[in-house]
């Protein structure tokens, strides 16, 4: 038993073994026993933690002092990071979807493309929306306008729905405030501004590639009609009340903003007040509490809501924050214990000796736990604890970085299927069957996986 643990603990394909029985079991609680998913990562990183020499007081501490053990610095130090973030992120994407201004944006864009160009103003829609709307809520709130579109049209559900949904898609893989890539990066130690740049250069070209050309292909030829239950006129009472399209692009576009100034005039700014100026309005927390505040005031006290409503709004909208947070905080500590036995190191050196770039090996890890899984955030979280000991060595720069994260966002989203809670949701509000979801929502995933993997890995040919 001694020369086993011995094995297990210090020789490469004992680490292996370790990581793999490590995964294996996580994946087993999580697809076959239906535990919560950070349930399954706290437990099976306690036990991998033990099984890999890590002792007791390293690991939980002791009743005298407990704050640098493994289990409180792997939560507390993702969890510091991207708490603020999420939450403030959260509260300006409800704040924007009471006020209207989904519909507002949609109704511009259809004005501007016309009736025939409705499944791209969709597309923008998604994509502009989905920065501050995490996926579920932007197809709960968009859903309707989807189907009066479809009804007006005259055509396929499909073709409406397609284009919207790999812009909700691409937002919640690639860009900030959302859980995956604020995790990521906050594991690789990247600034924001160039998650922000990496994921707009690789997402639009995958959302333009799926939603719009294999979107609007697949909708010609998947006719899905819209339920008669689902054919509602539309709403009259807030007529008037809308905020004007200006208000509702500053509003999603003012922290993007501020985050890039702070870290391009961290590079560029001379020393002194500028610099400092835009350093501090440039950091995450700082920038989305600006924008919450200006939400607050253009979006909720300019359109009548009262200082109650928006209390109330903020704290339900909160509620689903919890969950995200448990499970990212969770994996962090999943990855903390694999960094702690020497197994990332372990399955980078292999990976690499396979051939393999490091870039390509966390494409295929992320595809890898999403397509065992299905959650794209868990599924990021656990690349990147795998990849973090040698993505944290000071070799990569920090485009570079950004845009190895890219490739596990990109594989976090491939081939969603039926344990992928997304699937069921579109399947259930667009009308389709399991096949016309397979054939439709599960393509336009890999399409997107694809697509923005390749944009990564071109980029990564160049940056430095």
């Amino acid at each position: 038993m001694d020369a086993f643990l011995t094995w297990l603990r210090q020789d490469t394909a004992g680490l292996l073994t370790l990581a793999g029985l490590g995964i294996a079991l996580l994946l087993f609680l999580i697809i076959k026993l239906k535990v919560e998913p950070f349930i399954a990562l706290v437990g099976v990183g306690v036990l991998v933690a033990l099984a890999g020499g890590v002792s007791i007081p390293d690991l939980v501490g002791t009743p005298i002092k407990s704050s640098d053990a493994l289990i409180e610095k792997g939560f507390a130090g993702i969890l510091g990071h991207i708490t603020l973030i999420i939450g403030l992120g959260t509260v300006l994407g409800a704040i924007l979807e009471r006020s209207g201004g989904a519909e507002v944006l949609l109704g511009k864009l259809v004005g501007i493309f016309g009736e025939k160009g409705t499944p791209l103003a969709m597309g923008i829609t998604g994509f502009v929306l989905g920065i501050p709307v995490f996926f579920d809520i932007g197809i709960f709130v968009l859903a309707p306008l989807i189907y009066v579109a479809a009804v007006r049209g005259g055509k396929s559900l499909v073709l409406y729905a397609l284009p919207l949904l790999a812009g909700l898609s691409i937002t919640h893989a690639f860009l900030p405030p959302h859980p995956g890539p604020v995790a990521a990066a906050g594991l690789f130690h990247v600034e924001l501004g160039w998650i922000i740049i990496m994921g707009l250069a690789c997402g639009i070209p995958a959302w333009f590639v799926g939603g719009i050309l294999f979107g609007t292909w697949i909708g010609k030829r998947i006719i899905v009609p819209v339920p008669e239950d689902r054919i509602v006129p539309e709403a009259e009472e807030a007529k008037g009340h809308e905020p004007s399209i200006g208000v509702v692009l500053l509003v999603i576009g003012l922290p993007m903003l501020l985050i890039l100034g702070g870290t391009f005039g961290n590079i560029f700014a001379p020393e002194g007040a500028l610099r400092d100026t835009l350093i501090f309005f440039g950091n995450p927390g700082i920038a989305l509490t600006v924008a919450v505040l200006v939400a607050m005031w253009l979006l909720g006290f300019r359109q009548g809501m009262t200082a109650e409503e928006l209390g109330e709004l903020s704290g339900s909208s909160l509620k689903p924050v919890g969950m995200i947070l448990l499970v990212v905080g969770a994996g962090a500590f999943f990855g903390a214990v694999l960094a702690a036995t020497g197994v990332g190191k372990a399955v980078a050196g292999t990976l690499s000796a396979a051939g393999l770039p490091l870039i390509v090996s966390a494409y295929v890890i992320a595809c890898g736990m999403r397509i065992a899984q299905g959650s794209a955030t868990v599924a990021i979280v656990t690349t990147g604890g795998i990849l973090a000991p040698v993505l944290t060595s000071g070799e990569y720069t920090q485009p570079q970085l950004a845009l190895i994260v890219m490739a596990i966002s990109a594989g976090s989203i491939i081939a969603s299927h039926v344990n992928d809670g997304g699937f069921w949701i579109i399947a259930k509000y667009f009308n389709m069957t399991v096949k016309q979801t397979l054939q439709t929502w599960t393509v336009l995933e890999t399409v997107l996986s694809v697509v923005g993997f390749a944009m990564a890995s071109i980029l990564f040919l160049f940056v430095r």
